[in-house]
């Protein structure tokens, strides 16, 4: 069999990382499973291969989570806001501007709320603050509504300075976190964040949201525990779609403790009560029995994120908790309104980084990307450093200017984790936090130059070129005669998917047996055979590959099958002649 080649940088392709063949492996996989061998090469690809970690992975339930006590200061946490609500104390939570910050701050909200305690809850929309400087933010309404206890929701952990005059002003403090942490970790009651380089906490993935809800668990748990509460008044699953909702937009990874999170969420969320939900996807043109992490990723995290990056997130808390069916539905529209809005943005600042791009190739010549500008709004920097580290492969770093400050977006790639650099070069920066494969900063004008400078000589020196090439990582090979029904529903064990765990790519090889048409302009449809077996293909956004294919040849294929209607079909992400 001839052997197609690599796809490579210089032609803009991409290079196929085949699996590892262990037939011995497999064999044992499938005995103890009773899998498919493809579904058991799958999880071999995925490094997904002790009996333990296959089990775990297939069949995990909600009682398989982590006891939230494991969080080392999680019983502080739950004494102080006990002692709150018996003593009537007004509680503050305050959530950072995204998603996660978002629903983490609902579900907090409400579940507090619930159990009786007298809480007010605000996410800042300032996005041209520094994000130590929200705080202070929290610190002024705080003050305002006479709160003696604050809980951050995804945010906290950098702040040290700004919580120590928090706490001056006779307001304890209690963070939940998952944000890298700095060398200073603030002092406070008690801090939650899976990352502390002390916590002993198993998931150090869990998201802002997540770990909120673990804060949920431990307190109910307690109250149930002192008798402050019946046993059976709380059912902690009616938060799950809050959390399905905050990790899938969040990108947490679906392994593990946030896999069963979010599997037990999208049943929540495919059931819920939540009319501004129900009222959003409706809007959207999506059955809230159809909700998948994909609908989450594509229609309600951006509607969402649209208020934290031009408007007012606050409204996003609002319209998680509606009760009104009349004010849900008003929400619902602004918020489609406003990500209208955002794309409106996003299209334009896009085309000025392609201009950049196409005016000054040698932007691209580093092995990372750094694009500045005073047009762009900073709201949508995050959106635009995804987009082009994604395309290049490559670390990228969006810069927005407004006066004399810069604020940046940091996207990394797996080979050059970003938060160690931007360590070493703290001198030039007022500010940075986030996570290794995405981070925000802000610096001072002056300063982007030389940053600049610096970020690209560290890339240059520590990435190689099989780093930033584009790579393709297949699951398995396939027949087209094992593509059944049957397998597809076995496929079904893999899902979720998201970040971390996406769906499966499988590869083979067959002919065209006609010619391929072009599909709503961009779209290109394949008609292919294997050994009489027939499938049509989807190549989204691939219609300009069209030359390629106009002779009948044979193939390699890299698809994800799906079934629609009463058929299967592959959506192909790549081919290449053989």
């Amino acid at each position: 069999m001839n052997e197609p080649k690599p796809r490579d940088k210089e032609t803009g392709q991409l290079l196929w990382v085949y699996p590892k063949s262990d037939p011995a492996l497999l064999e044992k996989i499938m005995q103890e499973f009773h899998l498919h061998p493809v579904l058991a090469q799958i999880l071999a690809s995925r490094g997904i291969t002790s009996i333990q970690d296959i089990h775990h992975y297939l069949y995990a339930k909600l009682p398989d989570l982590h006891d939230p006590f494991l969080f080392a200061e999680m019983p502080q946490a739950v004494k102080r806001i006990t002692q709150a609500i018996q003593n009537e104390e007004n509680i503050l939570i305050y959530g950072d501007n995204d998603v996660d910050g978002m629903t983490g701050t609902a579900l907090l909200s409400e579940m507090l709320n619930f159990v009786g305690a007298k809480v007010f809850h605000y996410i800042s929309n300032r996005t041209t603050l520094l994000r130590q400087s929200m705080i202070l933010d929290a610190l002024e309404y705080a003050l305002k509504t006479h709160c003696t206890l604050l809980i951050t929701v995804d945010c906290g952990i950098t702040a040290a300075e700004q919580i120590e005059e928090v706490v001056k002003h006779k307001i304890d403090v209690i963070i939940t976190d998952h944000h890298e942490p700095t060398n200073k970790i603030p002092l406070c009651v008690a801090t939650l964040n899976p990352k502390l380089v002390s916590s002993e906490y198993p998931n150090r993935e869990l998201t802002g949201v997540g770990v909120a809800f673990k804060l949920a668990c431990a307190l109910t748990e307690h109250l149930i525990d002192e008798e402050i509460l019946p046993q059976k008044k709380l059912d902690l699953k009616r938060y799950l779609d809050l959390v399905a909702i905050g990790t899938v937009s969040d990108m947490g990874q679906l392994l593990g403790e946030n896999r069963i999170l979010v599997s037990y969420g999208l049943e929540q969320l495919r059931k819920t009560k939540r009319i501004g939900l129900a009222k959003l996807l409706s809007i959207c043109e999506t059955d809230l029995l159809d909700t998948t992490t994909s609908i989450i990723a594509s229609k309600i995290a951006p509607r969402l994120n649209s208020l934290g990056r031009i408007a007012e997130p606050e409204q996003g808390v609002k319209l998680l908790l509606a009760k009104q069916a009349l004010a849900a539905e008003k929400l619902a529209i602004e918020l489609n309104l406003y990500n209208m809005e955002r794309q409106k943005i996003e299209r334009q600042m896009v085309k000025d980084v392609e201009r950049m791009l196409e005016q000054d190739p040698s932007l691209l010549s580093h092995k990372a990307l750094i694009l500045t500008s005073k047009k762009w709004h900073p709201g949508i920097i995050a959106i635009l450093a995804m987009r082009f580290s994604k395309q290049y492969n490559r670390p990228t770093v969006i810069i927005a200017v407004d006066g004399q400050v810069g604020k940046g977006s940091v996207r990394s790639i797996p080979e050059f984790p970003v938060l160690g650099i931007l360590k070493q070069l703290s001198d030039l920066l007022l500010s940075f936090g986030g996570h290794d494969s995405a981070a925000g900063l802000t610096l001072r004008e002056s300063s982007i130059e030389q940053f600049t400078r610096r970020f690209l000589e560290i890339a240059d020196n520590t990435l190689q070129e099989q780093h930033i090439t584009p790579k393709l990582s297949l699951d398995a090979e396939v027949r087209f005669e094992d593509l059944t029904f049957d397998l597809m529903e076995s496929i079904k064990l893999l899902e979720p998917y998201g970040h971390g765990n996406m769906a499966p790519l499988l590869y083979a090889d067959c002919k065209q047996i006609h010619d391929p048409k072009i599909i709503g302009k961009q779209h290109l449809k394949l008609y292919l055979e294997q050994k009489e077996r027939m499938l049509e293909g989807i190549a989204i956004n691939q219609a300009w590959r069209l030359p390629e294919l106009q002779k009948k040849s044979t193939l390699r294929v890299a698809f994800t099958p799906q079934v629609t209607g009463s058929s299967i079909q592959l959506l192909v992400r790549d081919f290449q002649p053989i």
